[in-house]
């Protein structure tokens, strides 16, 4: 997945092994969803921008501890506070490949959801 402009390649890597719980089991990081919309650092201190797939997820607070977590274990930050934004809306567009071929669903195994509801 290209690297968003306003993320850092250092930060993409650093971000890799942070994993939103509902995806962790898929292995789809927080990159991987596109949920980084920025990473400055200033003065040893890093403000990230966190897009959100909705307004409700219970995971927000996992992630801004986990991300924290990950980019102090780098030099040069001491300090890192996890923002979220609204603008973009995230879509899932956002999403790398990789993330969308472990999210697709195969449409063989959707029918038989289909067909018990037209039955029904």
């Amino acid at each position: 997945m290209p690297t968003p402009p306003e993320v850092p390649e250092w930060a993409v890597h650093a971000l890799s092994g942070v994993f939103d719980p509902c995806c962790r089991e898929k292995g789809i990081s927080v990159v991987d969803m596109g949920l980084l919309r920025s990473v400055v650092v200033h003065e040893r201190h890093a403000r990230v921008e966190l897009l959100l797939t909705s307004g409700w997820c219970p995971f927000v607070a996992s992630m801004s501890s986990s991300i924290p977590d990950a980019l102090t274990q780098l030099p040069g930050i001491d300090t890192v506070d996890v923002q979220v934004v609204w603008d973009p809306v995230w879509t899932m567009d956002r999403l790398s490949p990789e993330a969308r071929s472990k999210l697709e669903m195969p449409l063989d195994l959707l029918e038989p959801y289909r067909a018990a509801r037209s039955a029904a």
